[in-house]
């Protein structure tokens, strides 16, 4: 793969947010930004183990490049997904982006448990969601697909 191929293939990312605002908000985003990512958004852990197990109807999804977790979701929480993929190799290898609400929620999702690979503070409107967006892009192109395999 050359530098020109790193650039223009899409990101797939699994969102896992419990807020249609919010989705909506991102998924916008990637609009505004004529990214061409892939986004999937679930609203909670038990679906998006689903889709990162490829069970029921999500058995053709495709594995995400980038999981994108807010982490207070119904039911189990986004922190115990997060322990979910740090247990299981074939899933850790995922990078993880914990969305917070605030400087203070980035503190105490910290002290509760696995570390995720970055932690952001959710942007409130479409023009924060599109410069976000364009960042996790730059995240990925810069950080992650140019780190060598182990």
């Amino acid at each position: 793969m050359n530098a020109d191929d790193v650039e223009t293939t899409p990101i797939d990312i699994l969102l896992v947010e419990p807020s249609p605002g919010d989705t909506r908000l991102f998924t916008e985003g990637l609009k505004e930004g004529k990214l061409l990512n892939s986004v999937r958004a679930v609203a909670d852990a038990q679906t998006a183990l689903d889709v990162l197990h490829r069970r029921g109807e999500y058995e053709d999804a495709s594995r995400p490049d980038l999981i994108l977790l807010e982490p207070k979701l119904p039911g189990s929480s986004g922190m115990d997904l997060l322990e979910d993929l740090e247990d299981e190799p074939a899933l850790r290898e995922i990078p993880v982006v914990v969305l917070t609400s605030s400087d203070v929620g980035e503190e105490i999702v910290k002290s509760r448990g696995p570390e995720a690979d970055c932690y952001i503070r959710k942007p409130v409107d479409v023009d924060q969601f599109v410069s976000f967006v364009q960042s996790l892009e730059e995240f990925w192109v810069t950080i992650v697909r140019e780190t060598p395999a182990e």
